[in-house]
């Protein structure tokens, strides 16, 4: 590797900022930026980039301006981008669930059904997608481009829209009702063909993608700690969850050991008081920064 070597990354500005510079910060890498700035510090010098809005990453990712970047399955495929998807990386503003791009109407519509949109207008981001998917449904309907707001446009500027969910909530509130769902989506981290077939910069992708999943992998799970009579043991390992087996050490009392694992932090809740119940003692919960497969 020559010393002066650089990865570019495309950052997603906007709703996916906040969260990303966390999720990376979980990976080991740590990036600031002032609040003016599009240009992202790193701690690794061998890492340079930029913050630009989710739907561009991709065309530039493929044009080789970035070697690899972050964005949505649903602008790669809107701008219909010729890169490689390395990894999916299922978190969001809000969640760490997929979202959706649905088409939606108002409460009271007489649309019921896709076909019922035969000649009326609907408002979008994602024009080439929608314009497919009508194309798919032998519809032909008028599709244009939103620029934002696009809940706030229906009935009054267009008949319906399609617009990203991740709850429905957002629809709810504007009295919106949903009529299909065109697709789902989720981050991933995408990378130019060019740049996979340079050794380090391949290296260097996948170590960061391999670093990235087990972050968020940790962000659901805890570890646990709990120290157990040597003649309960049996009983306890039969219902104490793991990613595969629990760790089992020898106290300096033989009658006693500890047990180490690492379990969904839903059912966290559930099982602590249960242990408790059963003689578990030193019962110890702590955070996981990563976990790898």
């Amino acid at each position: 590797m020559d010393k002066n070597s650089k990865l570019m990354l495309g950052l997603p500005k906007g709703s996916l900022e906040d969260s990303t510079i966390k999720l990376f910060s979980k990976a080991g890498y740590q990036i600031s930026k002032s609040s003016r700035s599009y240009r992202p510090a790193f701690d690794d010098s061998s890492l340079d980039g930029r913050f630009l809005r989710a739907q561009e990453v991709s065309l530039y990712v493929e044009n080789g301006y970035f070697d690899c970047g972050l964005t949505g399955q649903d602008w790669v495929k809107e701008n219909s981008s010729d890169i490689v998807e390395v990894c999916d990386l299922i978190y969001s503003r809000a969640s760490n669930r997929r979202s959706k791009w649905v088409l939606a109407v108002p409460e009271d519509s007489d649309i019921k059904t896709i076909k019922d949109l035969r000649g009326k207008r609907i408002a979008t981001e994602i024009v080439n997608i929608t314009n497919n998917f009508f194309k798919e449904n032998g519809v032909i309907a008028e599709v244009e481009f939103s620029w934002g707001a696009t809940e706030m446009k229906v009935p009054d500027l267009v008949d319906a829209i399609v617009d990203l969910t991740e709850t429905g909530n957002s629809l709810r509130a504007n009295k919106l009702r949903i009529v299909e769902t065109l697709l789902t989506t989720n981050t991933v981290f995408i990378a130019n063909k060019e740049a996979m077939k340079d050794p380090w910069k391949k290296k260097k992708i996948e170590t960061i993608a391999l670093l990235l999943t087990s972050a968020l992998e940790a962000a659901s799970k805890v570890g646990l700690k709990l120290n157990i009579e040597l003649d309960k043991l049996d009983s306890i390992l039969k219902d104490l969850p793991s990613l595969r087996k629990p760790t089992i050490n020898k106290l300096a009392d033989e009658k006693w050991v500890a047990i180490d694992t690492i379990i969904d932090e839903t059912i966290v809740r559930e099982i602590i008081p249960e242990l408790k119940s059963r003689g578990a003692e030193g019962i110890v919960e702590y955070p996981l920064n990563k976990v790898v497969f």
